[in-house]
């Protein structure tokens, strides 16, 4: 009877550093907001064109009132592009990943807006130029909701 006590103990404390140990991993994931998007076409991103393909979205750093985000290839090897925004806001969060894109009357590709991870009523608003910003403010704007 004490042998099975004491098996059971350890597996309960095992269990729990185990738990321990991966919700930092979990939360860490949060903290940078990791998201793999793919585009059927073209995207310019902040004075970057992102030809069609898989892409990861991931947070580089907090800095208030900016965030430092970070865009990788499909492998996570390639740095395509490293780009400063600033806070956006939303109303309602929704479970998947939205953005926010800029269709464009002329032969550019749609810019990104706006980007929310999942969950969330704070994201990540793109600076462009003031002149582009005017240009991209007269363009239709539509936000897609994606799955991860």
């Amino acid at each position: 009877m004490k042998k099975i006590t004491v098996v059971r103990n350890f597996v309960t404390i095992a269990f729990l550093l185990a738990f321990l140990v991966v919700l930092p991993a979990a939360r860490a994931d949060e903290m940078n907001q990791e998201t793999k998007v793919t585009f059927s076409g073209a995207v310019q991103i902040s004075g970057h064109v992102l030809p069609a393909g898989t892409y990861w979205f991931a947070v580089l750093a907090d800095f208030s009132q900016q965030s430092v985000v970070r865009i990788f290839g499909a492998d996570r090897t390639t740095l395509y592009a490293t780009v400063i925004t600033i806070n956006a806001e939303r109303s309602q969060a929704t479970d998947n990943t939205a953005i926010k894109l800029a269709v464009r009357e002329s032969m550019q590709p749609p810019a990104i807006m706006t980007w929310f991870y999942p969950g969330r009523t704070i994201g990540h608003e793109f600076l462009y130029g003031k002149q582009e910003r005017k240009e991209l403010g007269k363009d239709h704007q539509t936000t897609i909701v994606t799955g991860d």
